[in-house]
C-alpha cells in the first residue's frame, strides 16, 4: 500500500511549525525540496518529511540556531558514532542558554529593584529609595556593560 503523502497545511497541523518555516527551511537547504504533485503542485510531505521536520521544530523549541541544526542532521543517521559530535552540539547550546538565564537573571533583579525604589520614592521614604539605589547601581553595570573610553 502507498504512503500517503500530506499537504502542506496538514503538515504544518502536525508539526506545529507554521507554513512559513517549512518554505523557509525548503529555500535555505536545510530539509530536502518537497517532491510536489504533477497536477496540483502542491508539496507533498512523507512520514520520513514529518519526522526530519518533528526533530527540527523541537531543535528550534530550545532554541538551536539553524546552523546547529544542519550539524545535527548531519550526524543524526551516524546514531552511536556520532555521540561525542551530539553530545558536544547541545553541550555548547547548553551553555550559552545558561549564559542568557544569567543575563535574564540579572534584567529581573534590576526590574524588580526599580520597582521598589519607584515605590519607596512614591510614599515619600527617600532614605529607603536612597538604599535601593546603591544596590541598583552595580547592577546596572551588568545589565548594560559600557566600555571605557
Amino acid at each position: 500500500m502507498a504512503e500517503e503523502l500530506l499537504t502542506i497545511a496538514q503538515a504544518s497541523a502536525l508539526t506545529g511549525l507554521p507554513e512559513s518555516t517549512l518554505r523557509y527551511w525548503e529555500r535555505i537547504g536545510l530539509v530536502r525540496s518537497v517532491e510536489r504533485d504533477p497536477f496540483s503542485g502542491h508539496r507533498r510531505y512523507s512520514d520520513d518529511d514529518l519526522r526530519t521536520l518533528e526533530t527540527l521544530g523541537n531543535l528550534r523549541a530550545v532554541g538551536m540556531p539553524v546552523a546547529d541544526m544542519r550539524r545535527y542532521l548531519a550526524d543524526r543517521d551516524r546514531g552511536d558514532e556520532a555521540a561525542a559530535n551530539q553530545k558536544a552540539l547541545f553541550r555548547a547550546h547548553a551553555r550559552r542558554l545558561d549564559e542568557e538565564v544569567k543575563a535574564l537573571d540579572a534584567r529581573r533583579r534590576y526590574l524588580r529593584l526599580k520597582v521598589r525604589y519607584w515605590s519607596a520614592r512614591e510614599i515619600g521614604d527617600f532614605a529607603e529609595a536612597d538604599r535601593i539605589a546603591e544596590q541598583i547601581r552595580p547592577l546596572i553595570d551588568r545589565v548594560n556593560p559600557k566600555e571605557t573610553p
